[in-house]
């Protein structure tokens, strides 16, 4: 038996004592859990800068902070989610009721990536420990600091038979993959996403992927253009583009199209700097096989602001292109970084078509002051989720489920969501031993065809 193998059979017997279902149990876990990040943010904090050169502010704001919402959330109302449902019977079954128990799966495996290293793995964990599961979890190896104190957080505050970290690797992603669990719940690229499901289905588990995808952004002529664009720069440059949600190209109606690139070179500017390729305070891209990535998607004589990088510090500044079609490199992938293209339409319903003749995507944003506008984007366009007049926060609001859709993922988390993501819903009929209707049973007459069909 591998070690892995032993860590679950531990969780299984640990699960088997019924001590992680117990209610008061996930609260005082979760409370652990709120304490010791509190008391340990400025550890974090200085772990994202190792990684990810986050500054304080975005690091707290878009990780730490997020997680405490979610901790928040839950505790306020972990409660009532845990409580089974009263639910009314029909007359067939009369006298009975019926009742739904929400039970953990039991032993879960949560693999997160190295974007938002802290936050993507740690609310997985709250949405496991609250609906009463055990959890194996294992972290990014592309961002060891940050892993490296989620794994010191952990065996601090839980049983290793409760919640343990594996670090690591891809030979330690395969090896986890060969084991049998409840559920499996991966959040990354849809290349390592399609192998996860694949794994799961060697034993029937079920899996929650969250994906990612080209997310588009949509302005139309009726929009505030300030405004429009300080959002779509802070969406698309926090954490250097390397955000799952953050918009990945621009469709923007002809006629504004210069004014928003001039509003959002001046976003940048206030913003980055004049050069955010030196400021030390603009995240990096995590490692130089995806710095090259990167600059292997930008064609310089498209380039109409940024492009400059910076191979010491593994910085790309925020970078505007144009004139790019559908067959350009960079409109073939997800960009994952500080890049974004700048497409026109005339027609909405161009823009519209294009996207739905393309893998839904995780996310997608629209800037129009345009009631018919908004409805046609929302009645039209199947994404995740997203905004109307702002970009990648609704990320940020804890009774939003949180999830992709076809190709961008499958299955939701945050909030209640999250609980619901690590639930199962047992339905169960309580039926009175006094009373037994004998229409059911055989032989069947034609009377009791023509009671049936009344009922």
């Amino acid at each position: 038996m591998n070690k892995f193998s032993e860590i679950l059979q531990k969780q299984r017997a640990f699960f088997d004592t019924g001590k992680s279902k117990d209610v008061n149990f996930r609260i005082e876990s979760l409370k652990k859990l709120k304490q010791w990040i509190c008391r340990h943010d400025e550890e974090i904090m200085a772990a994202l800068k190792a990684d990810l050169n986050k500054p304080p502010f975005e690091a707290y704001a878009t990780e730490i902070g997020t997680v405490l919402d979610e901790l928040k959330c839950t505790l306020k109302h972990i409660c009532k989610w845990t409580r089974s449902k009263y639910v009314i019977s029909n007359l067939k079954n009369f006298p009975s009721h019926g009742r739904i128990y929400p039970e953990p799966f039991g032993v879960t495996l949560i693999m997160s990536p190295w974007n938002y290293p802290f936050m993507l793995t740690v609310a997985p964990i709250i949405a496991a420990v609250s609906a009463g599961n055990c959890a194996i979890v294992k972290p990014s190896a592309y961002s060891p600091a940050t892993s490296s104190l989620i794994a010191k957080m952990i065996d601090e505050l839980f049983q290793n038979e409760h919640v343990t970290v594996v670090e690591g690797g891809r030979e330690e992603n395969k090896a986890l993959l060969d084991e049998n669990y409840d559920l499996v719940f991966f959040t990354g690229s849809t290349t390592v996403g399609k192998t996860v499901m694949q794994a799961a289905a060697q034993n029937l588990t079920p899996v929650i992927l969250e994906l990612g995808g080209k997310s588009p952004c949509i302005v139309d002529e009726t929009a505030n253009m300030k405004i429009a664009a300080k959002r779509i720069v802070w969406g698309k440059f926090v954490n250097a583009g390397q955000t799952c949600v953050a918009p990945d190209y621009i469709y923007v109606q002809e006629s504004i199209k210069e004014k928003l690139l001039d509003e959002m070179k001046t976003a940048i500017r206030e913003m980055y700097g004049e050069k955010p390729y030196c400021n030390p305070n603009y995240p990096k891209i995590i490692n130089e096989k995806h710095f090259n990535r990167l600059l292997g998607l930008v064609e310089k004589e498209k380039v109409v602001f940024g492009g400059k990088s910076n191979i010491d510090t593994l910085q790309i500044e925020p970078t505007i292109i144009e004139n790019v079609d559908w067959v350009a490199p960079v409109m073939c992938e997800e960009i994952f970084g500080p890049i974004i293209p700048v497409l026109t339409y005339s027609n909405m319903d161009e823009v519209v078509k294009i996207i739905n003749s393309r893998p839904k995507p995780l996310a997608a944003y629209l800037f129009s002051n345009s009631k018919k506008v908004a409805r046609n984007f929302l009645r039209n366009i199947s994404f995740g989720g997203g905004c109307i007049n702002d970009t990648i926060v609704h990320l940020s609001v804890s009774r939003l489920p949180f999830g992709g859709v076809g190709a961008s993922g499958m299955g939701n988390y945050h909030g209640k969501a999250g609980f619901d993501a690590f639930t199962h819903y047992k339905s169960v009929l309580h039926k009175s031993k006094f009373i037994d209707i004998p229409l059911r049973y055989p032989p069947y007459t034609e009377l009791s065809l023509k009671l049936l069909k009344k009922l």
